[in-house]
């Protein structure tokens, strides 16, 4: 077969069980996983700066951090309202759209006179790249059946590694210029994106009618429908609660006492967890080969054993960087897993159902990073760990309960 070309036009009803699948181009999966990366990296600039952002603003943690709970909140309302728009337009297009929209809301962050415009347009922003959540399952639906996985693994991934090493990017340029230099760059680079975009993307025209009240009802319906994705959904929702415990905090601790460090040294965390991130391929790779069981218990495991490490972070700071490892590496492979599995349920409505999905995974990362800023703001380093280990331990037992004979959920 021969590769799929970003200059084709592709036909949702030409990808039917009798046709013969052609495989994704690996550029173009490579130019996808790069597009998902730097979209996302848009929502976790601020991590590193929160810190510096309150003493600008004259913020306490608590009221810094709803600058993260904001982004989490647009992203999530963006998933719902707008990603199911891929089951409904053409892709290119949508994309490249979206793409320059939050282009727009990075470049008013970075003029943003005070901190209630820097949360409007953070809203803005975190809208419009959910434009991450329309590549990914455009690229399930451009691969092969039987490299599917493998294709969202990489996908995945290059989001993953834009997630947290938005972290190192935003420390770095921070300390060179100002925070607000790191909104500047990041509005050139995403309008860049665009153009890029539009040259490699192939168009795909899907054959979805439905009217937008309808096609946003329908995501609900599926919740009603498909018991993989209320079950996924829940844990996703859960693990990434976690992983916004951990990464809301973790500025304020290395910022105090004793570590003292700068937004340039705590941005640099990023990389640890980056290497998490690398797990997501070859995640996807087992799930292809229906081991997607295996993964998720196996990771909901490490996820609970992260924070017995992390417990120690406040006197050693291996304990915090054994503790990052293992907990990004247990996110994501879940995350692979759980998506692996929600999209083999209807393939015609793969926007729709990641919409569903995601939607409960960013309201998880809204409300971890509230829980987390409050307890840090009351409890301190300990009061994160009890929370993310509740959550750790909470997410393992509904994967359990699934399992049930029953079925309890």
């Amino acid at each position: 077969m021969t590769a799929l070309s970003a200059s084709q036009t592709i036909n949702a009803s030409d990808r039917s069980p009798e046709t013969p699948q052609k495989r994704i181009a690996p550029v173009l999966v490579l130019i996808m996983a790069m597009a998902t990366g730097l979209s996302v990296a848009s929502l976790y600039y601020a991590q590193p700066l929160l810190n510096t952002l309150a003493l600008e603003f004259g913020l306490t943690n608590s009221q810094v951090g709803w600058i993260v709970t904001t982004a989490q909140v647009g992203y999530a309302f963006g998933l719902l309202f707008l990603v199911p728009l891929g089951d409904r337009f053409e892709h290119r297009r949508l994309i490249v759209t979206m793409t320059l929209l939050a282009a727009l809301g990075l470049a008013l962050t970075a003029i943003a006179p005070n901190f209630t415009l820097i949360l409007i347009a953070t809203g803005l922003t975190a809208l419009f790249t959910v434009v991450a959540q329309i590549l990914l399952p455009f690229a399930a639906t451009l691969a092969a059946d039987d490299e599917r996985g493998k294709v969202v693994g990489t996908v995945m991934s290059g989001l993953l590694m834009g997630l947290l090493l938005a972290r190192t990017a935003s420390g770095l340029l921070s300390s060179l210029g100002s925070w607000r230099v790191v909104y500047g760059v990041a509005a050139v680079v995403m309008t860049v994106l665009a153009y890029v975009l539009y040259r490699f993307l192939p168009t795909y025209r899907k054959t979805s009618t439905l009217s937008y009240p309808h096609l946003i009802l329908s995501v609900l319906q599926l919740f009603l429908e498909e018991r993989v994705l209320r079950v996924r959904a829940l844990i996703g929702g859960l693990i990434f609660a976690v992983f916004s415990v951990l990464w809301t905090s973790m500025a304020f601790l290395l910022a105090q006492a004793p570590f003292h460090y700068s937004d340039a040294t705590i941005g640099l965390f990023g990389l640890i967890g980056a290497v998490g991130a690398l797990v997501a391929s070859g995640a996807g790779r087992l799930a292809d080969r229906g081991y997607g069981w295996h993964i998720t218990t196996f990771g909901l495991v490490i996820l609970i054993l992260s924070w017995v490490a992390m417990a120690f972070a406040p006197t050693s700071i291996i304990a915090l960087i054994v503790g990052i490892l293992l907990l990004d590496l247990a996110v994501q492979a879940v995350h692979v897993s759980n998506l692996n599995e929600v999209f083999k349920q209807r393939p015609e409505t793969r926007s729709r159902l990641n919409s569903g999905y995601m939607t409960s995974y960013f309201i998880g990362g809204a409300s971890g990073s509230i829980l987390s800023a409050n307890a840090y703001q009351h409890a301190g380093w300990i009061g994160v760990v009890w929370v993310g280990g509740s959550l750790s331990g909470l997410a393992l037992l509904v994967w359990f309960l699934s399992l049930a004979p029953k079925r309890i959920v």
